[in-house]
């Protein structure tokens, strides 16, 4: 792991149905899930490459986690091949919401929503020193 010191926490009102989808769709890997009440996420570590997501369930607050219920966010992922990682999402029902284009900074990327909205956009651009 590479050591990241900022690592985005993404709360789904179905966080267990929302890691099957980041795994199978995007290519996550669970490294941790600890389960909640009545079948909530307490807490997952999520990687991808060097990086890493953090998922709950929202909650009201009642469980003793900060009340937070999420909302949309945009990410940004590097993969190697956008196509074949394009293909993937696709073929795991990823709603695709910018199809792979060249981006004028190089490299190139695609954009697809999540169940609840979180927009993740693959790309292949990487910036300098990273």
């Amino acid at each position: 792991m590479s050591g990241a010191t900022v690592i985005p926490t993404l709360r789904y009102r179905d966080a267990v149905a929302a890691i099957r989808f980041l795994r199978d769709a995007f290519g996550f890997r669970e490294l941790l899930v600890v389960p909640g009440a009545e079948g909530t996420v307490a807490h997952a570590e999520l990687t991808h490459g060097t990086g890493m997501v953090m998922v709950s369930s929202t909650t009201d607050g009642r469980d003793g986690r900060t009340p937070f219920q999420g909302g949309p966010a945009w990410l940004y992922v590097i993969v190697d091949d956008v196509q074949a990682h394009h293909d993937r999402a696709v073929a795991n029902g990823a709603e695709i919401v910018s199809p792979p284009k060249a981006e004028e900074y190089g490299g190139s990327s695609y954009t697809a929503a999540d169940s609840e909205d979180n927009q993740w956009t693959f790309g292949s651009y990487r910036p300098e020193g990273w």
